[in-house]
C-alpha cells in the first residue's frame, strides 16, 4: 500500500496544495490520474487527525469508470458483508427456476430468516408472481395565470394529437425509453404533469428526466406554459407516497404461495390460523392505526438489501417499503400469503450496476445486462425481489406467531 512517502514530488506537491485548499477535491480528478485523486483526497483527509484510514482504500471496483458514473470525490469505499439465501423457486412470467438471493446487509439474522422463508416457499412448489404496471414517471409542475388557463392547459395535454407529438419529442432522446401517458393534476393555478415511461431494462430516472426536459420545449413553443421546476414531487421520487402505492411507480409486483398447513407446523413451527391473526392485527391493523403506507413486516429490509447488492439505488427503498403483505386461511387449512409492491424502481443497466461486486450478484440471478427481449432482465430481476420479499415476511411473520423472534436474535448473539 502506498504511503505519503512514497509519492513522487509532483504528487507530494500536488498533496501539499490540496491540504492547503489551493486545489479543491473535484479539481484532483483533471490534474492527475484517477487512482492518484482518490489517494491524494484520502491523504488530505488525514493530515491533522490522530489515526490514518485502515479499510476505505482496499476495494476492488473500478476506480476510472466509479469516478466517471457513479460518485465524485472518491476516497474510497465502503464494504457491506454480502450473504446468500438457498434456495427460492421462483414461477415467474421472466424469472422461471430456483434462485441465490444474494443480500447485503450488516443486519445479523437477516439472512437466516430469508433463508428459512425461500426454503418453505419452495418446497411449497414455489412463488408465482406477476408484473402488473411497468412505468417510470417524471412530474414536472407549471405556474399558469388563472384556472381558466389550468383548464386549458389541461384539456390540451389530453388532445391525442398533442400527445403524439410530446412521445416524438420524447423519443429523440432515447433509443429505449418511450412516453406511453401522460396525467394533469391542477390546484388552483398550479398544474402538475406527471410523465410515465417505458424504460426497458434501465431503472430510468435519468432517461426520463431527459426525455421530460425535451418534451417541455415543446410544451413551451407550442402552448406557452414554462415550467416552475422540471420536478414537482408528484413523481414522486424517494419519497413515501400515496400516489406511488395507487397508480404505481417503476414496477408494480405481486408474489404469491400456498403453504400446507403441515409444512407451516413444521418449519414455522406455529399453525396457519396464528400467522393469519399476527398479520391481521400487526401488519393490517397496527400499520393502519399507525397511518403507515407499507402494510407489512419487514419488506424495506430484504429490498435494500438486494438493492445494495445488485447495484440499485438505495434510496429507492422509500418507494419498495410500501408494501402490502395479505395471509388468509386456504382451503383445508393451508396457509396463503401474498406481497404486493407497487413502486420497485429497479434496472439491471446502468447506475450501480456497472460495478464489479454488483455485477457478479446480477450475474449470480442471470439478469446482468439489457435482456433480450429488452426489459425482460429488469421484470426477471424484479420478480426475483419480490419473491424474495414474500420469504422474508413469511419467515418474520411466523417467528413472531411462535414467538421465536427475540430468542432467534439473541442465539445468533445479535
Amino acid at each position: 500500500m502506498t504511503s505519503r512517502n512514497d509519492l513522487s514530488r509532483e504528487k507530494k506537491e500536488l498533496l501539499e496544495d490540496v491540504i492547503s485548499g489551493k486545489v479543491s477535491f473535484h479539481k484532483l480528478d483533471s490534474m492527475t490520474d484517477k487512482k492518484t485523486a482518490v489517494m491524494l483526497r484520502r491523504f488530505a483527509l488525514e493530515d491533522g487527525m490522530d489515526f490514518n484510514f485502515d479499510h476505505i482504500q482496499n476495494f476492488s471496483i473500478d476506480v476510472e469508470d466509479a469516478s466517471k458514473r457513479n460518485i465524485e470525490n472518491m476516497v474510497g469505499a465502503i464494504q457491506i458483508p454480502l450473504g446468500i439465501a438457498s434456495s427460492l423457486k421462483v414461477n415467474g412470467e421472466f424469472a422461471e427456476g430456483t434462485f441465490q438471493i444474494p443480500l447485503a446487509t450488516t443486519e445479523g439474522a437477516l439472512v437466516a430468516s430469508v433463508n428459512r422463508g425461500c426454503s418453505v416457499i419452495t418446497k411449497s412448489g414455489g412463488a408465482n408472481v406477476r408484473i402488473f404496471r411497468d412505468l417510470m414517471t417524471r412530474a414536472p409542475v407549471f405556474r399558469l395565470e388563472n384556472v381558466i388557463r389550468s383548464k386549458e392547459f389541461a384539456d390540451w395535454l389530453q388532445d391525442p394529437d398533442v400527445l403524439s407529438r410530446m412521445k416524438a419529442k420524447a423519443s429523440e432522446t432515447t433509443r429505449f425509453g418511450e412516453l406511453v401517458d401522460v396525467q394533469v393534476f391542477v390546484t388552483g393555478n398550479t398544474v402538475h404533469v406527471r410523465f410515465s415511461y417505458d424504460t426497458k431494462d434501465a431503472m430510468g430516472m435519468n432517461m426520463v428526466t431527459i426525455a421530460t426536459d425535451a418534451v417541455l420545449s415543446l410544451i413551451k413553443d407550442e402552448f406557452g406554459a414554462i415550467p416552475v421546476s422540471l420536478s414537482g414531487n408528484m413523481c414522486t421520487d424517494k419519497k413515501p407516497a400515496a400516489i406511488n402505492s395507487i397508480l404505481g411507480r417503476g414496477k408494480t409486483v405481486v408474489a404469491d404461495v400456498t403453504i400446507p398447513a403441515k409444512l407451516v407446523e413444521e418449519r414455522l413451527k406455529c399453525k396457519p390460523e396464528t400467522m393469519v391473526e399476527v398479520n391481521y392485527r400487526k401488519n393490517l391493523l397496527g400499520s393502519a392505526r399507525a397511518g403507515s403506507l407499507g402494510y407489512n413486516a419487514h419488506a424495506a429490509n430484504i429490498i435494500a438489501a438486494m438493492y445494495l447488492a445488485c447495484g440499485q439505488d438505495p434510496a429507492h427503498v422509500v418507494e419498495g417499503s410500501s408494501a402490502i403483505t395479505t395471509m388468509e386461511l386456504a382451503p383445508y387449512g393451508d396457509l396463503y400469503c401474498s406481497v404486493t409492491l407497487p413502486a420497485m424502481a429497479i434496472g439491471t443497466v446502468g447506475g450501480g450496476t456497472n460495478l464489479g461486486p454488483q455485477s457478479d450478484c446480477l450475474r449470480l440471478l442471470g439478469v446482468k445486462g439489457s435482456g433480450n427481449p429488452p426489459g425482460s432482465n429488469s421484470k426477471k430481476l424484479a420478480e426475483i425481489i419480490a419473491c424474495a420479499v414474500l420469504a422474508g415476511e413469511l419467515s418474520l411473520i411466523g417467528a413472531q406467531a411462535a414467538g421465536h423472534l427475540a430468542r432467534a436474535h439473541a442465539e445468533l448473539g445479535r
